[in-house]
């Protein structure tokens, strides 16, 4: 993408609002229930279901998260691990597991590269997104979890619990406009020229905080210009496609294809006002 490519996407004019609904909301046949979901006796259970379960399950383990969130150990590349990222990760990995069958579960603190995809199923999850964040009190930090079959998206969860948010495949909640720019928080010189550039810019070292409201509208756009894996953005990029946001990775407009975890993307997303009421 050329320089003048990425500063006309940064203008955002105020759209019409006057049939904005709530939420948007899938058809239930279509990503949400896609081949078959089991339960833990071997039932049939909605996708949905599922990411509600989760996002329960999320919220009962919070102040377990809470406990641990001091407990720190630091990662080879200075970022920083706590407890609780260990330990929601496990517990979502055993939910999971116990009720998908044949699932490949990529999770930030136990994926180790060049490891097998040879699953029908894919769980792709980041316990705690913005650690940073979440190990200095702040708020400021999300869980994000997609599941594919097949190489197709079945759903995916975006969730701040302490702020109260969550986002589902087939729930996501609309605001009807805004000029906000958000920026990822690693340095890159495209940040520097973008909220130069922009009337009103973010930075709040958290994706999940990101994407979540790029999705929703509460920000007009989304630029991470440095990349990160696939834990960090495919529940996003997912749902923004699914809320007929404008999506490019790695400056290429996003087909629906998984993203491999052993890479880095850079995406830039922006919102359509002026879909909300088709």
């Amino acid at each position: 993408m050329t320089e003048a490519g990425r500063a006309e996407r940064i203008r955002v004019d105020r759209p019409s609002v006057a049939k904005l609904p709530s939420v948007v909301r899938t058809n239930p046949a279509g990503c949400l229930a896609i081949g078959p979901r089991f339960g833990s006796r071997g039932e049939m259970v909605p996708m949905n279901g599922i990411l509600n379960n989760v996002a329960g399950l999320i919220n009962d383990t919070l102040p377990r998260l809470i406990e641990k969130r001091y407990d720190i150990t630091w990662k080879s590349d200075g970022s920083p691990v706590t407890a609780a990222d260990i330990h929601l990760e496990d517990v979502i990995r055993q939910y999971l597991s116990e009720r998908i069958p044949n699932l490949v579960f990529i999770g930030e603190e136990s994926w180790r590269a060049g490891g097998s995809l040879d699953g029908e199923w894919l769980a792709v999850l980041d316990p705690i997104d913005g650690t940073e964040n979440f190990c200095s009190g702040l708020k400021e930090w999300g869980t994000s979890l997609s599941l594919w079959q097949g190489g197709k998206h079945a759903g995916s969860l975006l969730m701040m619990p302490e702020l109260g948010e969550t986002m589902t495949s087939g729930n996501i909640p609309l605001v009807p406009w805004s000029r906000i720019v958000g920026f990822s928080s690693s340095y890159h010189e495209e940040i520097g020229k973008g909220l130069a550039s922009s009337a009103e810019g973010r930075i709040m070292g958290c994706a999940v905080y990101n994407l979540f409201n790029v999705i929703r509208g509460a920000y007009a756009r989304f630029v991470n210009p440095k990349g990160a894996r696939s834990w960090d953005l495919l529940a996003g990029i997912a749902l923004a496609s699914e809320a007929n946001c404008e999506v490019y990775v790695n400056d290429v407009v996003y087909d629906g294809r998984f993203l491999q975890p052993d890479q880095r993307y850079c995406v830039d997303i922006r919102h359509r006002y002026d879909l909300h009421s088709r």
